[in-house]
């Protein structure tokens, strides 16, 4: 079983964290978030830079949402602090990404370009001779959502490992017809 309600979040200096009813708000250096709580199964107490969250008992309902918002709070903690990064990694002859304004240019092998807008919340650089994206943003759920949605674009195939895959990720390749050599 996860321990991770109990876990307690330690809230770094400059950014603030306020309960409204069942509205959470932070704010800090690098921006504000707000998370809405689905139920009131879970409260949260703030004393001295320290937020403990609390559930009202012990079904297995309440049990998961103690961990999910635990989870939920840290995350924008960390967020407005930090911030969160998606790198992902273009390979294939003549695949590129460019970006113009806050549109994000795709050139993936199909007979046209594929044009993305970049969200609200966002910032994508290319790097490493255009064959490299940098996602950041304050709200790891958005930065994670937009990155699964460019790499669905053009999927890393198992032969030669050409299309859009994350920096950390690792394609296992097949063999081809040709067998083993």
């Amino acid at each position: 079983m996860s321990r991770i309600g109990y876990k307690p979040i330690t809230v770094p200096k400059g950014v603030t964290v306020a309960v409204h009813g069942k509205k959470v708000n932070v704010e800090g250096p690098k921006g504000k978030l707000s998370q809405d709580l689905a139920t009131d199964l879970v409260t949260f107490d703030i004393k001295d830079g320290i937020i403990n969250v609390s559930r009202s008992n012990e079904e297995k309902q309440t049990k998961a949402f103690h961990g999910l918002y635990r989870n939920l709070i840290n995350n924008m903690v960390v967020g407005v602090t930090e911030g969160f990064k998606k790198v992902l990694i273009i390979n294939g002859v003549g695949f590129k990404a460019d970006i113009q304004g806050k549109l994000l240019i795709l050139s993936l092998g199909y007979s046209s370009d594929i044009y993305v807008g970049i969200p609200e919340g966002i910032s994508a650089t290319i790097e490493a001779n255009n064959q490299k994206i940098v996602l950041s943003g304050t709200d790891k759920q958005l930065v994670g959502q937009f990155a699964s949605e460019i790499r669905r674009l053009r999927k890393p195939e198992p032969y030669k490992g050409k299309g859009i895959r994350y920096e950390t990720e690792t394609i296992r390749k097949k063999v081809g017809k040709t067998g083993v050599k």
